[in-house]
This record gives C-alpha cells, structure tokens and sequence, in this order.
C-alpha cells in the first residue's frame, strides 16, 4: 500500500522571511545562517567571520593593520629626511672656510653666469714622514699653487680654462710675476685678485685642495682610470707608468697631474690636470660609487675635510662645481688653454709665459658676457 507524502506545513503569513528560511534549513537539518551548524543564539560563533578572509584573525588585526602601515611608511620617511638633513649639515660643516672673496678698490663688477677658481696646492699639511716618501712629495713647507682653472658655466655654456702657473702677470702690489707667485705673496685672498685683474672675469666662488687631500679622494673611490699614450718617468714626482689604459691610485695619480717632464713641461701638464679632474669628477658622480657607501661615505668625508671654500660657499655649491666639471670635461662645453703668445725670463722670476693678449682677451670677453667662447680662440 502506498505511504501518504507528509504533510507540509501551512505558511504564516505573519512569519519573517528569516524565520521561513530557518525553518526551510532545519527541515534539512541545518541553519542557514549557520553553514557550519554552530547555532550561536544571538551570538558569534567561536573563531568564525564570514566577512573575514581569515576565519581565525579578528577584525582588528585585519583592518588595524591596514591603518597602521601609513603611519610606519610617515615614520621611515621621517627616519631617513632626518639622518639625510643632519647628514648634509655634518658634511658641511666639515669644510675648511678662509675670508677668500673679499671686497677691495677696484674690483670687477659682478658678471653674469658663475666662476669658480679652482686651485690645487703643494700643501704637505696633516702628511707623515711615509707619506711624503710614498707620494714623492719632498719636505718644502708653506703652500704654492700647483695648478688653477678657472671655471665658467651659465646660459654660453660651461667652460673650463687652464691658468698655467707660470704665466707673468702684474700682481696687486708686487709687480709683474708668476701667477703662482700671487699665492706665494698673500695666499688665495691675493691670488683671486690678480686672477680678476688679469681676466676681467669676478670669482664668485673658491675651491682648494692640497696633496694629501688629492690622494685621499681618488683612494676613497677606488682609484681612476687613465689611458697614457706613451711611458711616462719623472723620479721627482714618483711617477713610472707604462702606455696603455690602467687605474691610477692616489700616489699614482698626484705624480701624474704634478709631473712636468714632457716636452711642453707646464703646458702638458695643464692638459694632463684637466683630462684627470674631468675623469675623477665623473667616476666620483657615477652611481658605483654615489649609491655605494663603502666609496659614497668615505668620499663625502675626504673631500669636506680636505677642500678649502670662501666663508660664504656651502656643500651644495662645491656638488654644483663638480657636476659642471664632470658635464665639460665629458665634452658638454668647453676645456681650453689661456693663448700663450710667448716666453721670457727676468731676473728674481726665472723662465716664463706670456699671454696672447689678442686671443685671450677674446676668450675672456665670452666669460664675461656669459656667451660660447669662439672656436678659435680654443687651445689645449
């Protein structure tokens, strides 16, 4: 005999939807509301979120997290805008400042774009005994100028122009002499006023490092490589370096910008200190060695503590001249050569140069006006 099908249950018109449901669940055997048959009465069922991706992390940790990275990013940003502040403060404050760019009667008036005059001095200061023996550098005390350049950039380009030490110039006070005499007599304050006499060009700003500071550099970032075209020997500056291309250290490469022991003496050597400034300057900015502090640090703290800046120049300034200094040199401006138009001798000043009055009175004139200096007026 056939079995009667159950009866089914009448509908209340008056039930809540949630209710029908629950009934409709229970009739198999579950809540539909509590898939995992955990029927809470009103309460969360233990451990459990349907609107958690995670079942057993709570709310909090879930969105508390997300609140909280913000705040951690603002504090590292912080961390890192402090250390580099403080850092760049510290470093320039390291720099050795000296009343370099003073105001006296007559001087040039102000002229567009930026000149530095850049000047590396034969001082032995803070050097040992093994130092001077490693670098061949001598014992004579004071400080003289071993190489000048003068430095231009603005709206005519970046120029960079070699003033051989022994160029005879009238000197403020002392005659007509050596440029390097100028430094001799009354130090860098001197030297910026027989350079603005001469060129018609005002220094607006002042960079000077000795011996040791020089091989302090190029060992901090490794050394710098240089292609020689042929044997160089000079025992005087502790130099033997075959052709070819090689890296020079700092002993190495002080010997190589001071020796004069070429057929053109101080004219090959003003050459000679352009081509390794040019290649220091641009392996010191290239990203092995700014993005590496095993060379970035060491660099930083060898150049501040070793470089010599008027009392009104700052770290910013002295990046700025080396960028300018690493675009000319990579052949983004101009590198040149006061014309020499001579040389001579006169007694208590030994052999000298003379100017190309015509020619470098053109090359000076460009600076002056801030304009691309002639081409033909360009000499190495």
């Amino acid at each position: 005999m056939a079995r009667r099908p159950a009866p089914v249950p009448a509908e209340d018109p008056y039930a809540h939807d949630g209710d029908q449901l629950r009934g409709y669940g229970a009739a198999r055997g579950r809540d539909p509301y509590d898939p995992y048959g955990q029927e809470t009465h009103g309460h969360e069922a233990p451990g459990y979120d349907p609107y958690d991706r995670d079942p057993y992390a709570s709310y909090d940790d879930h969105y508390g997290g997300r609140r909280r990275w913000p705040k951690v990013l603002a504090g590292l940003v912080a961390v890192v805008l402090l250390v580099g502040v403080g850092g760049y403060f510290y470093l320039d404050s390291r720099l050795k400042r000296e009343a370099v760019l003073q105001d006296y009667a007559g001087r040039v008036a102000d002229t567009p774009g930026t000149n530095w005059l850049i000047v590396g001095s034969d001082s032995r200061e803070g050097l040992t005994r093994a130092d001077r023996k490693r670098m061949a550098t001598g014992r004579a005390e004071g400080r003289r100028t071993d190489s000048m350049m003068l430095l231009h950039y603005g709206s005519g380009g970046t120029t960079l122009v070699s003033l051989p030490r022994d160029s005879y110039v009238p000197i403020p006070g002392r005659g007509s002499n050596k440029l390097n005499a100028a430094f001799a007599f009354g130090g860098p304050r001197l030297l910026v006023q027989t350079v603005e006499k001469a060129t018609g060009v005002r220094i607006d700003h002042y960079a000077e490092i000795g011996f040791g500071g020089f091989v302090g550099v190029v060992d901090a970032i490794g050394g710098v490589e240089m292609c020689v075209k042929e044997p160089m020997r000079d025992p005087k500056a502790g130099l033997n370096l075959q052709a070819g291309c090689q890296e020079l250290d700092g002993a190495k490469a002080l010997g190589y910008v001071r020796t004069r022991a070429s057929a053109r003496a101080d004219l090959d050597r003003v050459q000679r200190q352009r081509q390794f400034f040019g290649a220091l300057m641009k392996r010191a900015t290239s990203p092995s060695v700014m993005f590496n502090p095993f060379r970035g640090v060491p660099l930083a703290l060898n150049a501040t503590e070793n470089f010599t800046v008027d009392e009104n120049d700052h770290l910013y300034d002295l990046v700025r001249m080396m960028w300018a200094m690493r675009g000319v040199t990579g052949g983004d401006g101009v590198t040149t050569t006061v014309p020499i138009g001579g040389d001579g001798s006169a007694p208590g000043v030994g052999a000298y140069i003379t100017w190309d009055r015509k020619r470098a009175g053109r090359l000076f004139e460009a600076l002056r006006g801030d304009q691309r200096v002639p081409a033909d007026v360009v000499t190495k």
